[in-house]
């Protein structure tokens, strides 16, 4: 989806621990949505991306298992192409552009990749996912 590697997203949904119906506070004043834990700040992109309403958008990332991972994989290609192809930093990007709460975020991510990895038996960190570029 979107030319990520299923395991990136796998590792999201583990790391946001988000559900369906699910929607989140944030500090900053904002919800997220759904299990990928899609920010409400990415509704009118999203529904444009889609060519639906923020509404209707809203209820599919908050109720729909499909339209929440297209949509979180489709908000993750963004921060991948903002980040001009790379990919950690493109992860980063899916839940922050700070440097501080980037790189907590990424540190998540490793921890994820490396528990899935010792789960899996094979790598899933260096080799699958740096594929995804």
């Amino acid at each position: 989806m979107h030319r990520l590697p299923p395991a990136v997203l796998l590792i999201l949904l583990q790391v946001e621990d988000g559900r369906l119906g699910r929607v989140s506070d944030n500090t900053n004043a904002t919800v997220d949505i759904g299990p990928m834990q899609v920010n409400e700040i990415w509704l009118p992109k999203v529904a444009a991306h889609w060519g639906a309403s923020v509404p209707e958008t809203f209820v599919a990332l908050r109720d729909n298992l499909c339209a929440n991972l297209e949509g979180g994989a489709w908000i993750l290609r963004q921060g991948i192409d903002e980040a001009r192809g790379d990919f950690w930093q493109g992860v980063g990007f899916y839940h922050s552009h700070s440097p501080d709460h980037k790189a907590d975020y990424l540190r998540k991510v490793l921890r994820q990749a490396l528990r899935l990895e010792a789960e899996v038996g094979h790598p899933v960190a260096t080799t699958t996912l740096a594929a995804g570029n």
